[in-house]
């Protein structure tokens, strides 16, 4: 096989995309993901930051003053560290659960809703250490690392520099009673971590182009591979070609032996052609050829051949050939159209018509 024919020129098919589906592989950025979640949950914890505040310092005051008051045996520490858990998870709850929200929006936001079995069905291959070595210096592992060390020095740079512009703040905060000593540092801090969460938005929208392309790039076929698939799913081409001929040839001998014992022929005028026959004893015409463009064609030949008459009638023409099969008799409301062509053929016969 030519070389040429092996280049993956050709994009991907419908199919081949669905089996990468199905195997896990999509095109889709981590750094999105985090991204994502870094800066939403920044944004939500800088708006409630101030009820946080309030009911960690409720929380703190209540607990120990009446720990100083009134001394406590050792276990009651325990008992303390508990109820501190408690309260921490419950007032980090709608973190959680946000960021919850969050990931499951940012995935199906890029991939849709995906169920993907066979992209955890453990994989011995990647047990096999030269295997991974392979992996660990291919060319995508090492854009990777490039990556990951350019969007760190980006995102610390980025970092740093709104830090130092927070110094003078940072500073003085010393000198500020406990409450708003905290909220000036859940400021400060909250406002550095957003402005390194747009920045990594603004990498992580990068990474998602970039995956895109590699991924349209990855999945790209050979004109083989192509012909491979379609022979697969729509059957051999030549097979299907000669099918064709062959159900031509067939209609083709039908017509030649039908069309010329026919009554009449009716036209759309170029479309379609039915070839009726209707004699004694039959209880209503039949439908004994029909045909579209190049059979129809061939009919109407057949049947000047024969000198059997050819009536125009569109809309008996398309309803028998979309409604009425080769051999069946025509329905029972196409009785009085027909009977009509039936009748203009009998007067042409008397005339002497041939």
């Amino acid at each position: 096989m030519p070389e040429g024919s092996q280049e993956k020129t050709e994009q991907a098919t419908p199919r081949r995309l669905q089996e990468a589906r199905r195997k896990g592989q999509v095109a889709k950025s981590a750094d999105l993901n985090g991204a994502l979640l870094l800066l939403i949950t920044a944004l939500f914890a800088l708006l409630f930051k101030d009820n946080i505040i309030t009911r960690m310092q409720s929380y703190f005051y209540s607990y120990f003053n009446n720990f100083i008051k009134n001394p406590q045996p050792d276990y009651y520490l325990v008992q303390l560290l508990i109820d501190f858990t408690i309260n921490i998870f419950a007032v980090l709850t709608p973190f959680f659960i946000l960021m919850l929200l969050v990931a499951l929006g940012v995935n199906i936001a890029q991939v849709g809703f995906m169920l993907a079995p066979e992209a955890i069905k453990p994989k011995f291959d990647k047990l096999n250490p030269i295997n991974g070595l392979k992996n660990m210096f291919s060319g995508r592992a090492m854009f990777e690392l490039v990556k990951s060390l350019l969007k760190i020095t980006i995102v610390g740079w980025v970092v740093y520099a709104a830090i130092r512009g927070e110094m003078a703040n940072l500073l003085a905060i010393f000198h500020l009673p406990p409450r708003a000593l905290l909220n000036q540092v859940l400021t400060i801090a909250l406002k550095v971590i957003l402005w390194g969460a747009v920045v990594y938005l603004g990498i992580a929208l990068l990474d998602l182009i970039y995956q895109r392309y590699a991924f349209q790039k990855q999945m790209r076929m050979s004109k083989q591979e192509v012909k491979e698939e379609y022979k697969q799913t729509e059957g051999d081409p030549q097979i299907k070609g000669w099918l064709r001929r062959r159900q031509r040839q067939l209609l083709t001998n039908l017509a030649r032996k039908e069309v010329p014992q026919a009554t009449v022929v009716v036209t759309n005028p170029t479309h379609y052609a039915v070839a009726l026959k209707y004699e004694q004893p039959m209880e209503a015409p039949q439908v004994v050829a029909k045909g579209m463009d190049h059979m129809a064609r061939q009919i109407r030949e057949i049947a000047k051949e024969h000198q059997v008459p050819i009536i125009e009638n569109v809309e008996v023409a398309r309803f028998l050939y979309a409604h009425v099969e080769v051999g069946q008799a025509i329905p029972a409301e196409m009785f009085q159209a027909v009977a009509e062509i039936l009748a203009m053929v009998y007067r042409m016969k008397n005339k002497g018509f041939k």
